[in-house]
């Protein structure tokens, strides 16, 4: 897994026009005591003839705080400082009120990671120098310290450098580098690390203009350990207590999984649950005890009772999972509370062994839709009922998932949580968490100071210690004129610790000095990372808003003293006269778009100097191209119009199939919904100004939840919003507007067609009426093609015919009307009778439309879709489907 570790991927492009020169691009990484220091620097020129804007990415992992962002235009240095939100957002107001005022983006990618990203627009010739400083905390998983730097320079760089320099005290005990870029690279690593390629080794070949470097850059570590008392550091007033004990057998277990079988895990991410689950119980030993929950609407037990990992039970146990068939809802809150029913009933009757760690693993990839849906009285209910011997992990699949309450609900309970990727390797994702947790070695541990040697210590109680990890305690040290004791507390055993207060300046300290590459305030900014992770999730669990603002405000105490960018504080960074400044700011919902601590968007345009005639464009986030335009309508579509009338076009078949949805004005009907792909289209019906039974599509959603992008097209006109900004656009001009990786191509007073990624299109046809007609309103027509591209989880009204039915056609004869034949059609196990009739396609022809003739189901398309059209109705404009 990725999600704690570093994978900085840095790009500098031009947003209009290709015409820039990459002069260096240099990452170093200083590694000191498993506290890391990373900085990012770019220099780059406008080798063009025209202005262009220029932007920095750089991906950072959730975990990482940064602390500083410089940027150096033409001579002109941007600097910036860590403030609280409320202060840093004042001093942006008063510099966007004289139009002096960008911000930065931060959001959250696929993989967990958030993107740090300016743009400066700049004239012909200019230079651009990015530079960007984070820290983060590196967690020791299977014995090893993982460090990884993702490169994507996207061109040739004559200066391509990335060193990563370690020191430990106690010494490194082993180090290995790899990298993903190809066996041309594979000899350019080493100690101390570094990554040197020259232009020519970075061509993917030898006459090539374009670079091979993208990819991946690991470093793998452990440190030398004397005993298994642990490691005590004490440098620049503060210590730091790292305990890794490696001499312990792991103690028995008693698990009990609880896997979500509901109809969303159909498919892929069903089929690398059972292949992960499978490796995993041929992990368990004879002297561990489990059980399989798995719930849909409702909740089912392979046994009712803890049973010992034998191998004969692990056989049937398989034999089980493999035959499970996912659908329903999705009951979580009685799944969970089944769980802990359980492991209480083995702990009360002496069954299993009183050394034993107990815990439970729940595996999902939705919200709650059946019994106990309110995600805070579900996590009151586990809580209630947990012990404190017991723990909760939780792994959440695809982008759909809640994953910040299963962190919650996990965190609450003495466990945590990780996100799995619904894609090609989530069986080998949860293997490896699951080998995270697989071999507890040690309960209930508690390090205790004496009350005058040490002050403000991070937690120090820790309820489980699993093999290959590490525990680590920090805080300030006193002053005091002699040394001071600590007692280390392990079950029965006691370990003393001396701790060295009695000289102005430690062994560790003169050390570090001596250190070229070293980060000599390791110690006060672990301390202070730590912390600040510890009461961001007190903060979560805080009862009363008295209590939560007082860790805020510590937090924010903290985080402005330390100099780190954490969902409290803002980073602004201004210029030497403080005439322009751009903000690093966060909204406040971290479920949809970006992350918590993610950026706000805009572009920084510079000003230049008085002789340069240059023309400075007006500051934008995306690229609208105004003016006439064709563009290609898709011929071949899955078309929904008029009332709604839905035609499904079957390639194999070579046939045409319709039908209506009789729902009401105000329902949202799901078309397409890919969790695979994180693409979700939803439209939105209206009712003519006459009460009767005809319904329209009057706004159609479109949602990219990888980019938190959300384009809503009504008949009024279209809106795009990427977090917190709205771009909106009238039906009265032909344009186009680009955004990472969405397109949307606006014909004058025509249509609209949202492109995401090359890959999925969406064309949303506009009908005006006569604003005067008594009955009839101004309606919305879509458009799917049937070249997208999905995952195997789509679904909706829509997407769930990508996969083409079987269907045949018998007993063809006249019907009630003459002009109208009647048939049997056998599909998806029904029969139904059909009606050959016809629908209007208004692509090629928006006035009279051209006939489509088709096979029409009855009955809202009952026996033809899966389930009732009922259950496609969902919440808001970018809900996912949860079919049951």
């Amino acid at each position: 897994s990725l999600t704690d570790d570093y994978i900085p991927s840095l790009s500098a492009q031009a947003i209009r026009g290709d015409d820039i020169t990459v002069r260096s691009y240099k990452v170093e990484s200083r590694i000191t005591s498993r506290f890391s220091h990373t900085i990012v620097r770019s220099s780059v020129v406008n080798s063009g003839s025209n202005p262009q804007s220029i932007a920095f990415n750089v991906q950072i992992p959730k975990r990482a705080f940064i602390t500083n962002f410089t940027m150096n235009v033409n001579g002109i240095t941007f600097v910036g400082s860590v403030k609280e939100k409320t202060v840093a957002r004042n001093l942006y107001a008063q510099a966007r009120a004289r139009n002096k005022a960008a911000a930065i983006i931060r959001c959250r990618s696929r993989t967990d990671m958030e993107t740090f990203k300016t743009e400066v627009h700049v004239p012909s010739g200019s230079n651009i120098e990015f530079e960007l400083h984070y820290q983060e905390m590196m967690h020791r998983k299977l014995n090893l310290y993982e460090h990884t730097l993702h490169l994507q320079p996207g061109r040739l760089v004559p200066q391509l450098q990335v060193d990563v320099y370690i020191f430990e005290p106690k010494g490194i005990a082993t180090v290995k580098a790899s990298n993903t870029f190809g066996a041309q690279f594979a000899d350019l690593i080493k100690a101390h690390i570094v990554f040197k390629p020259t232009v020519q080794q970075q061509k993917k070949c030898e006459n090539c203009t374009e670079s091979a470097v993208e990819g991946v850059i690991t470093v793998l570590y452990d440190v030398n350990r004397d005993s298994n008392a642990g490691e005590l550091q004490v440098s620049d007033g503060h210590f730091v207590y790292f305990f890794a004990p490696s001499n312990l057998s792991p103690l028995p277990k008693n698990i009990v999984f609880v896997i979500d079988v509901s109809g969303s895990m159909w498919g892929v991410k069903m089929k690398q649950t059972v292949q992960a689950m499978k490796a995993i119980l041929d992990d368990l030993t004879i002297d561990d005890n489990f059980s399989i929950i798995d719930f849909n609407h409702n909740v089912r037990c392979w046994s009712e009772e803890l049973v010992p990992g034998s191998s004969i039970q692990i056989a049937d146990a398989k034999r089980y999972i493999e035959n499970i068939k996912p659908n329903g809802g999705t009951n979580i809150n009685e799944a969970l509370l089944r769980a802990v029913q359980m492991l209480v009933k083995a702990s009360n009757q002496k069954v299993i062994d009183p050394r034993s760690v107990s815990m439970i693993i729940l595996v999902s990839d939705g919200d709650p839709t059946v019994g106990e849906i309110k995600l805070s009285a579900i996590q009151k209910n586990v809580k209630r009922v947990m012990r404190e011997e017991f723990s909760l992990f939780s792994l959440g699949i695809g982008f759909d998932v809640d994953y910040d309450f299963l962190q919650r609900i996990a965190t609450e309970n003495r466990g945590m949580a990780q996100r799995i990727y619904a894609n090609h390797d989530a069986a080998e994702q949860l293997r490896a968490f699951y080998s995270q947790v697989s071999s507890p070695l040690l309960r209930k541990i508690t390090v205790q100071f004496q009350e005058d040697s040490v002050a403000e210590v991070t937690q120090n109680h820790f309820d489980k210690f699993f093999s290959g990890s590490e525990l680590v305690v920090a805080g300030k040290v006193l002053p005091s004129e002699s040394n001071t004791l600590t007692s280390f507390t392990m079950g029965s055993a006691r370990l003393d610790i001396i701790l060295e207060t009695d000289a102005d300046t430690t062994e560790l300290d003169a050390e570090l000095a001596k250190q070229q590459h070293s980060f000599t305030g390791f110690a006060r900014q672990m301390w202070a990372y730590l912390t600040i992770k510890q009461l961001i999730g007190e903060r979560s669990l805080a009862t009363t808003a008295v209590k939560k603002r007082k860790i805020t405000q510590r937090i924010m105490t903290l985080a402005v003293e330390h100099q780190f960018v954490t969902p409290f504080t803002a980073l602004l960074v201004e210029s030497g006269d403080a005439t322009e400044r751009l903000l690093a700011d966060s909204p406040k919902d971290p479920k949809h778009g970006c992350c918590s601590g993610a950026w706000q968007t805009a572009t920084l345009v510079y000003q230049p100097p008085p002789w340069v005639h240059t023309p400075t464009p007006t500051p934008t986030t995306v690229e609208v191209l105004e003016g006439p335009k064709e563009f290609i309508v898709p011929h071949a579509s899955l078309p929904v119009d008029n009332d709604p009338h839905f035609i499904i076009h079957l390639p194999r078949s070579n046939m045409d199939i319709c039908f209506n949805i009789d729902s009401k004005p105000g329902h949202i009907l799901n078309l397409l919904s890919d969790s695979g792909t994180g693409v979700t289209v939803n439209g939105q019906l209206i009712g003519s100004k006459k009460v009767n039974k005809r319904t329209y599509f009057g706004t159609i959603g479109i949602y990219y939840q990888p980019d938190g992008i959300s384009v809503i097209v009504s008949t009024d006109g279209i809106t795009m919003t990427d977090g917190r900004n709205n771009h909106s656009f009238t039906w009265g001009s032909t344009a186009e507007i680009r955004q990472d990786g969405i397109r949307i191509s606006i014909v004058k007073n025509s249509n609209v067609i949202i492109t995401i990624n090359n890959s999925t299109q969406v064309m949303v046809l506009l009908h005006r009426v006569w604003k005067k007609h008594p009955v009839n309103v101004d309606f919305l027509g879509i458009y799917i093609p049937n070249e997208n591209q999905y995952s195997p989880l789509v679904h909706g009204l829509i997407g769930q015919f990508s996969s083409e039915p079987e269907v045949s056609l018998y007993d063809i004869h006249k019907g009630a009307d003459p002009l109208k034949k009647e048939a049997t059609m056998e599909v998806k196990g029904n029969k139904l009778l059909v009606t050959r009739g016809w629908q209007k396609d208004y692509r090629r022809d928006k006035k009279r439309g051209s006939n489509v003739y088709c096979w029409f189901i009855h009955n809202s398309g009952k026996g033809f879709i899966d389930g009732h059209y009922s259950q496609y109705i969902v919440p808001n404009l970018s809900s996912f489907l949860h079919m049951p």
